[in-house]
């Protein structure tokens, strides 16, 4: 019986740090494809507008919409 919750303990701790994988995974995939974009167009970042001040300024890395 140890052995068979062993077994699953393990077992979802796998598809524990799969999923986590995949999630990171997506994740510099989406960042690749943006640079790729800026690449393509010649651009030097995206720009977002601050709601406080009304002026545009790049986006930072932490500020990507998902």
């Amino acid at each position: 019986m140890p052995q068979l919750l062993l077994l699953a303990a393990a077992a979802a701790v796998g598809i524990w740090g799969y999923k986590k994988f995949l999630n990171e995974a997506e994740r510099v995939s989406k960042s690749v494809r943006r640079a790729e974009k800026e690449q393509a167009n010649q651009a030097h970042g995206t720009l977002i507008e601050d709601p406080e001040t009304g002026e545009y300024r790049p986006m930072r890395e932490d500020e990507f919409q998902k």
